[in-house]
């Protein structure tokens, strides 16, 4: 099979259209115009727009068949999020296409790399779908438009000037003739690109900017969308693995004559030094073996740990010597330590804790791969194609050319697939079966089991009042695993360790992530690292940062009689993007008028993956119950595409948020994580569920993420609320182990 391109008509169930098939058909045979860019170099955008392809096809973002439909071919993986539609919605913008006639294709690593990197990043998180390729994107459609119009113009013999473009068809006023951009496809694949490109300004958008249906709601209503479980092909095997559930134990043996005889069992195997897998015919024969199979684990002695023994690690690292410096203005240290000697001066000083959380997504993790000695396929779902690429490559035993992963849309995943573990155990399972797809599904305890998990961390905060309630200095003190130590240790540098440990915390001039002024100042981190694996659980590391600092920003308040709201003004003079937010949450939930009996208003801020977030939560205590009545959300991105996307990202980021703040908890006994599935790993419900007012208020200027920053202001929102509704602080998350 050659490279693939994967579109918006139902997936079939086997290989789809080669490479050269596409070429055929696309270019030769049908006309069709496409458009590209390569990345190998900085170069002006119409410079980059010629791409060395086979001929006749010159270019990659776009293609209009002669039948007006126009297929956008989208980089960046789609999980739910929407940024698929939102990038169409930019190519199209630039494009000046019907919008009815948009289509999409998805683009699969290798054919990305043998047109040396033309779709450039297919990586996906962080909130960069759209805010990491606008530019590039954009630049492609308002480039294959001056192709379009340049080749109309030189058949009328005028100028591109004396022409106009709406909906795909062109006009020469002065002549009255018009075109459709379909019937110049052919004619504009010849054209040489232009060398200066110029793009819209985001106030005459007509398609980006509009709340637009999403181009990949369809198929997924009426059923014909396959996601990577349900994927099939003909001859398939399936396999069910197991790995130590200690992390850095290993397997030590297992006996695969005790199963060998059950019906539909094929393969019993070692995949690596901790994985075994049973393949068989069916799932249901591969798990019911797997879990009758006898094993033995060589644990080590990380069977040892305990959720006591990690905390007690971390609350060592709230008052070690040695830290990480994040952030520093003045000396914070010297000035608390002065400040304790003054009676004038109150220092205030508390403790926070954040659990490990796991992803769970409801899709399970999957992937079907195929390997012969020359060639390695997959079809799955991944965030980072081109590594997941390189990852089978090297458990395939083949050179990346001659491998190649077949990207699926995903059914959640929040950060998970952002590793490639489950790619490697699936290839490695593929290789002891020559010749034969196989397809590796994990079950839902050992999805639970093999996490990546939301790091534990525990923080000390310590702050000076002096007699007006200002604050004079604020030394705030991370403890806990370090996601970049574990996954990209080349990245953990000298002076400040793990950046990302950082998110939210960073800056102290206008317009920095914290958002407040304090002259004195000093965020460190002290990196424990237990053995339990921690990864990129979507928001990262803002939202316990969150949490620490908007929560002891209300002790502070609370401890020097100010208004919440109020106090945090005094400290955002400086920082007018960030209280711009901040009043309008305030606002929308009424924090100037008295709430409903019985109901109290918590607020907070932050700002992270680009945007300024903040939220003003409405709720009850009654009888030790929560009820979380109402939030309103604030937001600044600098610049929305799709404004009910937008929305839509925004209430289920707090979906997210609030389900982690009330039960998200994994813990370890054993060495090994306790939770295995829903019925210990509890979820919110849709009768938690507040209701979400959304405001969007897009500055200009800059481009943000909308996925991740406001599911961090969810969580502070609400438990400063409950400290006015209760007059108990809520320091360690979830909510489900704290009496109200």
């Amino acid at each position: 099979m050659m490279n693939q391109i994967i579109t918006s008509a139902p997936e079939q169930t086997g290989p789809r259209l080669s490479r050269r098939g596409f070429l055929t058909t696309a270019s030769a045979s049908a006309g069709a115009f496409t458009l590209g860019f390569s990345t190998l170099a900085p170069q002006p955008a119409a410079a980059q727009a010629q791409v060395q392809a086979l001929p006749p096809e010159v270019n990659a973002w776009v293609v209009i068949q002669p039948d007006e439909s126009v297929i956008i071919r989208i980089s960046r993986t789609e999980m739910g999020q929407g940024s698929l539609t939102g990038l169409a919605q930019l190519i199209a913008e630039e494009l000046e296409c019907d919008w009815a006639k948009v289509r999409f294709e998805l683009v699969n690593p290798a054919l990305n790399r043998s047109r040396q990197n033309v779709w450039r990043d297919l990586s996906t998180g962080g909130s960069r779908a759209i805010r990491g390729s606008h530019e590039y994107v954009r630049q492609g459609g308002a480039t294959a438009r001056a192709m379009l119009v340049q080749a109309a113009a030189n058949s009328w013999g005028v100028t591109p000037a004396q022409c106009t473009v709406e909906k795909g068809v062109i006009t020469h006023a002065a002549s009255g003739r018009s075109t459709t951009y379909g019937a110049m496809a052919a004619a504009a694949a010849k054209i040489t690109p232009p060398t200066q490109i110029a793009l819209k300004d985001p106030k005459t958008w007509t398609i980006a900017g509009q709340p637009l249906k999403r181009l990949d709601t369809s198929d997924k209503l009426n059923g014909s969308l396959v996601y990577s479980p349900d994927f099939t092909m003909p001859g398939m095997l399936i396999a069910v693995p197991k790995s130590c559930p200690v992390h850095g134990g290993k397997l030590k043996s297992f006996d695969a004559a005790a199963i060998a005889n059950r019906r539909g069992i094929k393969h019993v195997i070692r995949v690596d030094d901790a994985t075994v897998a049973v393949i068989a015919d069916t799932f249901w024969r591969a798990k019911t073996a797997l879990d009758a199979l006898p094993i033995v684990w060589e644990e080590g002695p990380n069977a040892k740990v305990s959720n006591e023994s990690i905390a007690a690690s971390l609350r060592e690292g709230l008052s070690a010597e040695k830290a990480y410096v994040g952030n520093k203005v003045g000396d914070a240290k010297g000035a608390l330590d002065k400040a304790a000697q003054d009676k004038s001066v109150r220092v205030i000083e508390a403790d926070y804790g954040y659990p490990y959380q796991n992803h769970a997504p409801m899709e399970i993790l999957s992937a079907t791969v195929r390997w012969t000695s020359s060639r390695c396929e997959m079809w799955g779902p991944t965030q980072v194609a081109d590594a997941a690429l390189d990852e089978m490559a090297k458990a395939a035993g083949l050179p990346a050319t001659a491998c190649e992963i077949h990207t699926m849309r995903i059914g959640g995943s929040f950060g998970r697939r952002l590793y490639t573990d489950y790619v490697r155990i699936a290839t490695l399972i593929a290789r002891q079966v020559p010749n034969t797809p196989v397809k590796m599904l994990w079950t839902r305890e050992e999805d639970m089991a093999q996490g990546q998990y939301h790091p534990v961390t525990q923080c000390r905060l310590r702050a000076s009042l002096d007699s007006s309630g200002n604050v004079q200095a604020l030394h705030m003190r991370l403890s806990g695993q370090s996601i970049f130590a574990y996954h990209a240790p080349s990245r953990v540098t000298p002076e400040g360790g793990d950046p990302i440990v950082y998110q939210g915390l960073v800056g102290s001039g206008a317009e920095m992530a914290i958002g407040y002024s304090f002259p004195h100042l000093l965020v460190d981190h002290a990196m424990r690292n237990p053995h339990v694996r921690p990864g990129a659980w979507r928001g990262v590391n803002l939202n316990q940062n969150a949490v620490y600092m908007e929560c002891f920003i209300d002790e502070l308040a609370h401890a020097a009689g100010i208004d919440p709201l109020v106090f945090r003004r005094k400290l955002m003079s400086k920082h007018p993007k960030h209280l711009a937010v901040v009043e309008a949450a305030a606002k929308g939930i009424g924090w100037d008028t008295p709430p409903p009996k019985g109901r109290h208003r918590g607020i907070a801020q932050i700002m992270g993956f680009g945007s300024y977030v903040a939220a003003a939560a409405e709720v009850s205590v009654t009888d030790g119950q929560l009820k979380i009545h109402r939030i309103v959300a604030a937001t600044d991105p600098g610049h929305v595409v799709n404004p009910q996307q937008v929305e839509t990202q925004i209430t289920g980021s707090f979906v997210f948020s609030l389900s982690a703040m009330l039960f998200g908890e994994c813990t370890v006994k054993d060495g090994r994580i306790e939770q295995q599935n829903f019925d210990t790993y509890n979820v919110m419900r849709m009768d938690d569920m507040p209701k979400v007012e959304v405001i969007v208020m897009p500055s200009g200027g800059f481009w943000g993420g909308v996925g991740e920053p406001t599911i961090a202001v969810a969580a502070p929102a609400v438990l400063n609320a409950v400290f006015a509704a209760t007059g108990k602080r809520v320091r360690q998350l979830p909510l489900k182990n704290t009496k109200l």
